[in-house]
């Protein structure tokens, strides 16, 4: 396991949100300050505003993607990334819409976030979803990295 998968997964047991602990191992070696990145990031976890769309893990690592490879001149060339990203993420967890991943765990409307309990990290995946996300794109830049 990484630094970065560790760092993130400890971000998250810390009471960051999923979006943010994946963002904020990032940021600074994309240029932007933790707690800039923190607030972006803060409106995307569970799924965006616990909408359960998106998973905000995944949306961490489109805006940490956006930071590293982003080319106004070529919106196509990074639209690329992102569905190769979400590919590699699908492939692996089965989705990257946050209601499926929690499948059988019951959600609610509510913006209140789930008190973080040990019962809550027994049974969501959302630690293993963080640390899958900044896997997925640090393999993903260390490939970019031997290519160019």
């Amino acid at each position: 396991m990484s630094e970065k998968v560790e760092k993130a997964k400890e971000l998250f047991k810390q009471g960051y949100n999923c979006s943010q602990a994946v963002l904020g191992v990032f940021c600074e070696e994309l240029g932007l300050n933790f707690e800039t990145a923190i607030k972006i990031s803060s409106s995307f976890g569970g799924g965006m505003g616990r909408m359960r769309e998106v998973c905000g893990t995944v949306s961490g690592m489109f805006m940490a993607a956006g930071l590293a490879f982003s080319n106004s001149d070529n919106k196509a060339e990074q639209y690329k990334i992102v569905q190769e990203l979400a590919k590699r993420f699908k492939d692996k967890n089965g989705s990257i819409i946050c209601r499926e991943l929690l499948n059988g765990i019951e959600n609610s409307n509510s913006p209140i976030p789930a008190p973080r309990t040990n019962e809550y990290y027994k049974k969501r995946p959302c630690v293993e979803l963080v640390g899958d996300a900044v896997e997925i794109l640090e393999k993903f830049m260390q490939e970019v990295k031997t290519i160019v």
